[in-house]
């Protein structure tokens, strides 16, 4: 869902339209395939960030066919890695091409499976300067207890789709996805560690900055 109304929302995407020629082949994609990637207002942010504050090491839970994972790619220095999860090894191996074709793809550690278990299994536990969550929206409360714990102060958590179309402010809507945001959310701003702001681009983008 837009926030905005059409005409707004046309412009902010054309001001946001990437530039480079294979995201813009991706953004085309997604939108034919009607595969939820975040982009280009959501990913063009992804990607300041990242340069912004000097990030070398992110992780991404659920991160789809890699349309994320290159706009991070773009903000990492030659030598910074991201993790890139997907459940779907389909997912997965057309991210290995985009990266491939990319020339980021030495930046990127694939993993296939549950993004939550991966996170806490992960072998290395250096914290990441950010960490990233796009994933089912009913696993947003799980994804917070691993997420607060796995970045490094200084650091930001960025988790997409908080708006869910409005369907959070509206009260007779209750499936579970809209629950789940709706406890995330609620922790999240009442977590004394962080500092959350929503962002009021596409679909509502949270952003927290972890304090201690």
């Amino acid at each position: 869902m837009a926030i905005h109304d059409e005409p707004l929302e046309r412009y902010m995407e054309a001001l946001a339209a990437p530039e480079d020629e294979l995201l813009a082949k991706l953004t085309a994609e997604g939108r034919q395939r009607g595969f939820p990637i975040v982009g280009p207002q959501v990913g063009r942010f992804l990607e300041q960030l990242a340069r912004g504050i000097g990030a070398r090491r992110i992780f991404e839970l659920g991160s789809g066919f890699g349309y994320s994972t290159l706009w991070f790619c773009r903000g990492l220095p030659d030598d910074g890695v991201i993790h890139h999860t997907d459940g779907d090894e389909v997912n997965s191996q057309r991210a290995r091409e985009v990266l491939g074709e990319s020339g980021h793809a030495a930046k990127v550690r694939f993993h296939v499976g549950d993004a939550v278990q991966i996170l806490r299994d992960l072998d290395d536990t250096r914290p990441f300067d950010i960490v990233f969550c796009d994933i089912d929206k009913h696993g947003y409360p799980a994804a917070y207890e691993i997420m607060r714990q796995r970045v490094r102060v200084g650091g930001f958590i960025v988790i997409d789709n908080l708006l869910w179309s409005g369907r959070v402010a509206d009260h007779t809507v209750n499936d579970r996805d809209t629950r789940g945001i709706r406890e995330y959310t609620q922790r999240m701003w009442n977590d004394s560690s962080f500092l959350s702001s929503m962002l009021p681009v596409r679909d509502g983008v949270g952003l927290h900055l972890r304090l201690r």
